[in-house]
């Protein structure tokens, strides 16, 4: 009887992974949110520059790089998503919803085990890196002919890097 008691709570503590679901899900509402407002405000920073006429010297580094740090941001969001999505399916229950969706699983939520959730989590990852990468690389000045053989070892090592990520998990 013990035993069966001592069972019956272990297994009911796995709802406590509903903490993470439902602030990794407010993570990514408030992600999304700022993302949204920073796109807006790169937005009004276009328009206001157009119709004044205005041309700052940094205009289309300053424009590339709010629409690129919403982007990270909302790939930021996704893992925080996955993560919530993938948690709850693992330790609660599979997400009804989902399934009912056009008739058949969804392949974004198919997540059956850790290893599977940690693989879609780190690829979402890779991808925010290459986009800070990209972040980074469009305001760095190039002096010389060495920074540019620096850029395009990166650029083929980042290259690398996603052909040999998007190998992963297919056979």
């Amino acid at each position: 009887m013990l035993e069966k008691i001592f069972e019956n709570t272990l297994w009911s503590s796995r709802f406590i992974v509903i903490l993470a679901v439902v602030f990794g899900l407010l993570g990514a509402v408030i992600l999304f949110t700022v993302a949204s407002f920073d796109i807006y405000d790169t937005a009004k920073y276009v328009l206001s520059t157009y119709l004044t006429h205005a041309h700052p010297e940094h205009f289309h580094e300053d424009v590339v790089g709010g629409i690129i740090g919403a982007v990270d941001l909302y790939l930021i969001g996704v893992v925080m998503l996955l993560f919530s999505f993938g948690l709850y399916e693992l330790f609660i229950s599979d997400i009804d919803a989902a399934k009912d969706e056009e008739g058949g699983d969804s392949k974004i939520l198919a997540i059956h085990s850790l290893d599977q959730l940690k693989d879609k989590i780190s690829k979402v990852i890779v991808m925010v890196l290459v986009v800070g990468f990209f972040q980074k690389v469009a305001h760095t000045q190039y002096n010389n002919p060495l920074d540019m053989l620096y850029f395009a070892l990166s650029i083929t090592a980042v290259a690398v890097g996603l052909f040999f990520l998007g190998k992963v998990g297919k056979h």
